[in-house]
């Protein structure tokens, strides 16, 4: 299908929705021209279909309530006029110039919901951010930034998710982002930044739902204040530089102890004399099971989830973690852990996805860990845990790269059987075919006390036996006796 050329005609209508048409065609300019005609505050949706070219910056008189373009080809710098919506999305195109529309003069009063995100914007990101009044959501993830993150972003103060994730992003997060109190959710992910893990996220962004720090290069140990975001849900901080031991404090964690109520996440928004409250959404990517997710906003909800991986974490697993009993997802692999696995780590029964591979953990596999019926990914490989595997459906099930490489670990699924199951079947093969088996012996002691009690109770029991029993060995010493005696006298003649 192409573009609709009806909408030429059409004076008077607040919304337009041609959204997921399969629409491949250039968007007319005839169409962006006419927008200044319309009514104020228009509903426009054209995403999801193929549409194409440069939009050009008409001047604008009125706003937009939405202004949906994402997934679809759009290319060329962001056209100023867009500031003027309420909800931009301009996710998935080819746009790659953001200066004219990010830093623009004028106070941007109405934009709330900005994404920019999966385009080919580049070079810094503009540091111009302090007239955007009222951006509670900015996703400028999967881009190819560069540089700092801009310190004028700290004057977003209505902010509530901050997604910068999949850039190339350097040095430290900026000290003034502690002044966005309201963020639930800050993912930069997959970026070079680096420096020590910022005790100020933990000290001023208590009600941070989601921090995903992962793929990047900080380091220094974990600083306790993190343990005052009890609100945190989904904790990712894998791939990184960090040591030391994990807090104890994390039991602190409230959303992942105990069942909490999932409450939508919304803002507070005011145009002109009109006021009111409307809802957002938080979509993200995140490693499940081993590959990258798209999780929306209601799968993200529900996950709870701590992910240290491949980072330089010593010392024990805090028995702390048994606490959080809501946890779905744990994955501590690939760090110096040494110790015991906790042995009540049973008592998270919501866990579907446990990974503890390549550490230095001993001992035993608990058999706490029969209880999580619920556990679809288990790796515990690469450690130095010995003894018998416990015997669970769900343990057995298995494959057996999930524990392989340990110092003593055996029984099912693995191969190696325990040492007092190993049935003697050489023996059992050997005495088989042997004369003296244990048959043999049995049947001859048998065999005796029957013969004994047959001879011998019949000369205890009946007197002529016994009297004719007598006789005979009386008649025998006799004869052994003349037999001697004769045998003597011969060889004393022989002598002679």
């Amino acid at each position: 299908p192409t573009f609709p050329k009806w909408l030429q005609t059409q004076n008077k209508f607040f919304i337009i929705d041609i959204s997921n048409a399969s629409i491949s065609d250039i968007v007319p300019e005839w169409f962006w021209a006419k927008l200044p005609l319309l009514n104020d505050w228009l509903h426009i949706n054209i995403s999801y279909n193929n549409l194409q070219g440069i939009i050009p910056n008409f001047p604008q008189k009125n706003h937009f309530y939405e202004m949906l373009l994402g997934s679809n080809q759009f290319e060329g710098p962001i056209p100023l006029f867009l500031r003027d919506s309420f909800n931009l999305d301009l996710s998935k195109n080819k746009f790659s110039n953001s200066i004219l529309f990010l830093c623009g003069n004028g106070t941007i009063e109405t934009l709330y919901l900005l994404d920019l995100s999966h385009n080919q914007l580049s070079g810094k990101i503009p540091n111009c951010w302090s007239h955007f009044k009222s951006l509670t959501y900015l996703d400028m993830s999967h881009n190819k930034f560069l540089g700092k993150v801009p310190t004028s972003m700290g004057l977003l103060f209505h902010l509530q998710a901050l997604l910068l994730r999949n850039n190339n992003l350097t040095n430290e997060i900026p000290f003034s982002l502690r002044r966005c109190t309201k963020l639930v959710m800050l993912d930069l992910a997959e970026n070079k930044l680096t420096g020590p893990f910022p005790a100020w996220i933990g000290s001023n962004l208590k009600k941070l739902q989601i921090l995903i720090l992962g793929s990047n290069n900080f380091y220094g140990t974990l600083p306790t204040q993190i343990c005052y975001l009890k609100n945190m849900q989904l904790l990712d901080l894998s791939i990184n530089n960090l040591f030391g031991q994990i807090p104890k404090c994390i039991k602190f964690f409230v959303a992942m102890a105990k069942k909490v109520s999932n409450d939508d996440h919304q803002y507070d928004f005011k145009i002109g004399i009109m006021s009111g409250s409307d809802l957002f959404f938080l979509n993200d990517f995140f490693m499940w099971k081993g590959s990258k997710q798209m999780f929306m906003n209601n799968g993200l909800s529900l996950l709870r989830s701590i992910d240290l991986s491949s980072n330089h974490f010593s010392k024990e697993i805090p028995v702390e973690i048994e606490d959080l009993f809501e946890l779905v997802s744990l994955n501590l692999s690939r760090n110096n852990l040494i110790g015991n696995i906790p042995s009540n780590i049973g008592k998270l029964a919501s866990l579907e996805f446990l990974d503890l591979s390549r550490n230095q953990l001993v001992g035993s596999i608990p058999t706490s860990l029969t209880q999580i019926d619920r556990l679809g990914m288990l790796d515990l490989s690469h450690n130095y845990l010995s003894g018998k595997i416990p015997i669970s459906t769900q343990l057995q099930s298995f494959n057996p790269s999930s524990y392989e490489d340990n110092l003593d670990l055996c029984g099912l699924p693995l191969e190696t059987l325990c040492i007092k199951e190993e049935p003697s079947n050489a023996e059992v093969h050997e005495d088989e075919y042997s004369l003296f088996n244990n048959d043999f012996f049995i049947s001859m002691a048998f065999g005796f006390v029957v013969s004994f009690w047959m001879v011998f109770g019949s000369i205890l029991f009946k007197r002529s036996w016994r009297h004719a029993y007598f006789n005979f060995l009386n008649n025998l010493a006799n004869n052994v006796h003349v037999k001697v005696a004769v045998f003597l006298k011969l060889l004393t003649v022989d002598k002679t």
